[in-house]
């Protein structure tokens, strides 16, 4: 299992995906909320955030966008646990995080 920064920014979809995340512990959590991605991104205050969008088709397409955004905004972007979600569970949607803790 991969150690969590749970004090680092996290940016998820909705508002199920951040309640799951407060469960685990997380405390900076931003939710998309049909709020442009540029403005989200450009009001962030930190310089590394972890990015807990879905695994699937879309999830894939909105993380691209937002990592971009990211990169183009000098923030870093930690896809650690992301990574391990993706090549070690089956977890497609982060609502199933859940069922690993």
């Amino acid at each position: 299992m991969i150690d969590l920064e749970k004090e680092k920014a996290v940016i998820v979809e909705g508002i199920k995906d951040k309640r799951v995340l407060e469960e685990l512990g997380f405390k900076n959590i931003i939710t998309l909320n049909g709020k442009p991605l540029f403005k989200i991104i450009e009001e962030l205050n930190c310089k590394e955030i972890i990015l807990l969008v879905d695994l699937d088709k879309e999830g894939r397409k909105l993380y691209s966008k937002l990592k971009s955004l990211c990169n183009r905004n000098g923030i870093k972007v930690d896809n650690r646990f992301r990574n391990y979600l993706f090549k070690e569970t089956k977890i497609r949607q982060i609502e199933g995080l859940k069922s690993l803790f």
